[in-house]
């Protein structure tokens, strides 16, 4: 039997999809006909390696949140 040869560009449109569009490892898979298993390592991989920009998401999106609520705050009182 011989391993199947995927681009990396392809891997990440796989885990991106999972990451991303908020889909499960098994139905991305099964709608690539790929071994949910393969899927996985792929979205391991992809999730260490966008790491730091995904915590960069993550604290910018905190700090909206936090402009949003002072902002929520300052209305709420008739300022």
């Amino acid at each position: 039997m011989t391993k199947a040869k995927y681009s990396e560009e392809f891997r990440e449109q796989v885990a991106r999809e999972v990451v991303e569009g908020n889909r499960t490892i098994a139905s991305v898979a099964a709608s690539y006909g790929l071994v949910a298993q393969t899927v996985g390592n792929w979205v391991a991989k992809y999730r260490k390696q966008h790491a730091d920009a995904q915590e960069q998401k993550s604290e910018s999106e905190a700090q909206e949140l936090g402009r949003m609520k002072a902002e929520n705050y300052k209305l709420r009182m008739g300022q």
